[in-house]
C-alpha cells in the first residue's frame, strides 16, 4: 500500500528539517497526521533524528535520503518521520534510551529507529551506509529485512515491545522509604570518581574522543580541595590551548577526536559555549591567568558576532562542514598563510600555532593550537597576525548556521554571558545577555506558557523542563549583574510554572515534559547530566536560591523533594550528577544571600569587592527601585547597607564593607 503523503517538511521552521524538504523521501514531521496514518495503514515508522550541525547526519542524507532508489524503498515500506533533536529533545531522549536498551550500545546521531505504529521501537541504530561497509549492512537492504520482520514476526515484535515499555518505565526513579538525611558523602565520592578518570597530562576525563563536560568542571572548580581544582584548571588550560578552541575566531567546538584536544569535530554548539564562558571567567578569578581572560573575551565576542541575531536571540549552532568538507573553513595551508603576514608575523604564528611542524589535519592541512609559549612582548605581533588570518578566513564560504532560537540553549548562553560580564565588568556583554532574555520573554513567553523554539518570527512547540529551569537559573545570574524588576517577575512566573506543570507532586522531582504534553511511550524524569545539565538538578538549585531570596517555602520544598527522589542514586553512584550535586552542596550549606541598598554609584565598590563567588548571591538594589517584594524592600539610605542571610539565619545589616568580606 503506498502512502498518500508527500514530503511535508517545507512548512517547518527547523533548518535541519528544511535541509530535507527536497529529499525524494516522503518525510513527515512528527505530528498527529503522520502518526495516525501509520496506525490506519498498520505501517511501521522509520524515525530519523538528527540536527543541522551533525556531520554523519549529512553523510547519511547525501548517501541515502537524496538517492531516488533508496527513497523508493523507504516510501514503499514506511511512514518516514524526520525529527530535529534540538526542537524535540523529548523524543530524542526517549528513543536514545530505547536504542541503548535494544542494542546495549550508546546511541548518537543520526539516530535511526524503526517503530511499530503505536510509536514503540523494535529495531534501530545510528548511521547506516548506503552500501555495506564498516561492518554495517546497506541501508535499503536493511529496511527490506526490517519491514519483512514487521510483517511476518509481529507476535515476537509485540512481545519485545511490551518488555521495552516495561524497562523504560523502570528507568524512572522512585523514592526510598525512610531515606537517611542528606550528607556530603556523594560529593567526596564524585571527586574520587572524576579523579580516577582524569587525564593528568592532557586534562579531561577518559580517552578519545574527549568532551568538555562543563558541569563536572564547574563542580571541581567549586571544591575546596586543591587537587579537584587542579583537575578543572588543567582541563580548561589544555582545552584553551588546544584546537578544540578556535584560536583565530574564538569559541569552543563540540569535542576533540583525540585525547590532546588538538583536532576537534568542528561544529560549535551554543550549549557548550555558554557554560564554558562562565567557567573561564571563574578560572580567571581563581588564578589571574591571562589565558582565561583572553578566551573569555574572544568567546564572548564570538557569541555576539556570530550567534546573536538582530532581534536579540542566540542561534543554536555552526556546522562542522563547509563546501561539503568537515573543517574546511578552519584549517590552513602554509602557502596560504605566508602571503597574508609579514615575515616576522609569519615566523611567530608558525611557532605559536604549530604551523612549522607536520600537518595535523588529514595529513595535509594545519589546524591552529598553541604549540609554544611566547612572552608578553610578542603578544601584540601575534594579535596582528591573528586579525589578518581572521579577516582572510571571513572571506571563505562559511559553515551553515542553525539560526533557530532555543529557549534552553539561549538560557545557558545568557547565564554564561551575564556571569562573564559580572566578573570582568563588561557592560556590552551584559547588554547582549539582557537582549537575549528580552527576546525570549517577548517572543516565546505567551499567556503564561513558554515555547521551545523560534525562527523567522514564528515561535512554537511547548517548552520542556530544561527550558524553564535553565531560564530561571539565567535570570538569577542576570539579576546579580544588574537588577531589573521584570527579570524577577519572570523568574517567579517560571518557578510557579515549574511547580504547576512539571513537578511530580506525589513523589517529587520534575518530569521532562509538562502534565498536558502530548502522550508518548514514556515520560522521562532524569537527574543525570548529558551534553547539557540535568533539568532536575538546575531546577533544584534555582528553586533553592529563589526560595531563600524571597522566603518562599514552596520553592524550597520542591527542591528538597527533588533531592530526596534522587538521593538513592546520588549515594550509590554520583558520577554524572553534577547539577544535582550542586543542589546537594547548597542544601547542606545554603549560599549567602546579600542584599545591598543605597546609592547606585557607591555600590560599585561593594559589587567589585564581593566579586562573583558561586557560593554567594548578591543583589544590588539602588535607591529608587519601585515595586520590590517585601523580602527585598530594605530601607533606602544615603550610604550602602548590606543585609546578609544564610538559609533561615539573617544577620544585622552592616555598612562596613571590610567586615562583609573578611
Amino acid at each position: 500500500m503506498s502512502s498518500p503523503l508527500s514530503n511535508r517538511l517545507s512548512a517547518e521552521t527547523s533548518p535541519y528539517l528544511l535541509q530535507h524538504a527536497d529529499n525524494p523521501v516522503q518525510w513527515q514531521p512528527w505530528d498527529q497526521q503522520s502518526l495516525a496514518l501509520a496506525r490506519l495503514e498498520n505501517r511501521p515508522i522509520l524515525l530519523s533524528i538528527g540536527y543541522s550541525a551533525c556531520h554523519w547526519c549529512h553523510v547519511m542524507a547525501h548517501e541515502s535520503f537524496e538517492d531516488e532508489d533508496v527513497a523508493a524503498v523507504l516510501n514503499r515500506l514506511f511512514v518516514n518521520i524526520k525529527v530535529d533533536r534540538e526542537e524535540r529533545p523529548d523524543l530524542d531522549q526517549i528513543y536514545q534510551t530505547a536504542h541503548q536498551i535494544l542494542t546495549q550500545r550508546s546511541g548518537g546521531w543520526p539516530l535511526t529507529m524503526f517503530l511499530a505504529p503505536d510509536g514503540t521501537p523494535f529495531f534501530g541504530g545510528t548511521y547506516f551506509p548506503k552500501a555495506p561497509r564498516y561492518g554495517l549492512p546497506g541501508f535499503a537492504d536493511l529496511c527490506e529485512k526490517v519491514a519483512d520482520a514487521f510483517r511476518n514476526r509481529r507476535g515476537d515484535i509485540d512481545t519485545q515491545n511490551g518488555e521495552l515499555r516495561r524497562v523504560l518505565a523502570g528507568t524512572t526513579p522512585v523514592p526510598t522509604p525512610g531515606a537517611e538525611p542528606f550528607d556530603a558523602a556523594p560529593l567526596a565520592a564524585a571527586e574520587q570518581a572524576l579523579a580516577r578518570a582524569f587525564d593528568p597530562t592532557h586534562g579531561g576525563f577518559g580517552g578519545a574522543p574527549k568532551f568538555p563536560h562543563p558541569t563536572d568542571l564547574a563542580f571541581l572548580l567549586r571544591r575546596d580541595d586543591a587537587a579537584s581544582r587542579r583537575m578543572a584548571l588543567t582541563t580548561l588550560t589544555r582545552m584553551s590551548e588546544g584546537g578544540i578552541y578556535d584560536q583565530i575566531g574564538g569559541g569552543f567546538c563540540r569535542y576533540s577526536v583525540d585525547e590532546r584536544w588538538e583536532i576537534p569535530h568542528f561544529e560549535k554548539m551554543l550549549y557548550d559555549n555558554g557554560p564554558l564562558l562562565a567557567l573561564c571567567a571563574d578560572a580567571w578569578v581563581r588564578t589571574g591567568d591571562a589565558l582565561y581572560a583572553r578566551v573569555t573575551e574572544e568567546t564572548a565576542a564570538w557569541g555576539v558576532r556570530e550567534m546573536q541575531t538582530a532581534e536579540g536571540g542566540y542561534c543554536s549552532s555552526l556546522d562542522a562542514d563547509s563546501e561539503g568538507e568537515e573543517g574546511k573553513y578552519y584549517v590552513w595551508d602554509r602557502a596560504e598563510v605566508e602571503p597574508l603576514l609579514t615575515p616576522q608575523e609569519s615566523a611567530l604564528a608558525a611557532r605559536r600555532w604549530g604551523f612549522d611542524g607536520p600537518p595535523n589535519f588529514e595529513g595535509r592541512h594545519w589546524h591552529a593550537r598553541i604549540a609554544m609559549a611566547i612572552g608578553a612582548d610578542d603578544m601584540p605581533l601575534l594579535e596582528s597576525a591573528r586579525k589578518k588570518l581572521f579577516a582572510a578566513r571571513e572571506a571563505r564560504v562559511r559553515p551553515g548556521r542553525d539560526d533557530k532560537i532555543l529557549s534552553s540553549w539561549n538560557a545557558l548562553m545568557i547565564e554564561g554571558m551575564a556571569h562573564a560580564a559580572r566578573v570582568f565588568e563588561r557592560r556590552e556583554w551584559l547588554v547582549s545577555a539582557q537582549r537575549a532574555m528580552d527576546f525570549i520573554r517577548g517572543t516565546m513567553w505567551r499567556d503564561g506558557r513558554l515555547l521551545a523554539t523560534a525562527k523567522d518570527g514564528r515561535a512554537h512547540l511547548d517548552a520542556y523542563l530544561d527550558d524553564h529551569a535553565f531560564l530561571l537559573a539565567a535570570l538569577l545570574e542576570l539579576m546579580q549583574a544588574e537588577f531589573r524588576n521584570e527579570d524577577l517577575s519572570f523568574a517567579v512566573e517560571l518557578a510557579d510554572t515549574l511547580l504547576a506543570r512539571f513537578e511530580d507532586h506525589e513523589i517529587g522531582g520534575f518530569f521532562f515534559t509538562a502534565h498536558d504534553h502530548e502522550t508518548l511511550i514514556h515520560r522521562p524524569k532524569t537527574g543525570h547530566d548529558n551534553a547539557t545539565p540535568a533539568g532536575n538538578g538546575v531546577a533544584a538549585v534555582a528553586l533553592q536560591r529563589l526560595g531563600h531570596l524571597l522566603g518562599e517555602t514552596r520553592y524550597l520544598a520542591a527542591a528538597e523533594k527533588t533531592l530526596l527522589l534522587f538521593w538513592p542514586q546520588l549515594r550509590r553512584s554520583p558520577a554524572g550528577f553534577g547539577s544535582l550535586l550542586r543542589a546537594l552542596e547548597e542544601a547542606l550549606t545554603p549560599p549567602d544571600i546579600v542584599i545591598l541598598r543605597g546609592p547606585a554609584a557607591a555600590m560599585r565598590e561593594w559589587r567589585r569587592a564581593l566579586g562573583a563567588d558561586p557560593r554567594r548571591l548578591v543583589l544590588c538594589l539602588p535607591n529608587g527601585l519601585p515595586n520590590l517584594p517585601a523580602m527585598l524592600a530594605k530601607p533606602e539610605s544615603d550610604h550602602v547597607n548590606a543585609w546578609v542571610c544564610r538559609g533561615v539565619t539573617c544577620l544585622e545589616p552592616t555598612a562596613n564593607l571590610k567586615s562583609l568580606i573578611s
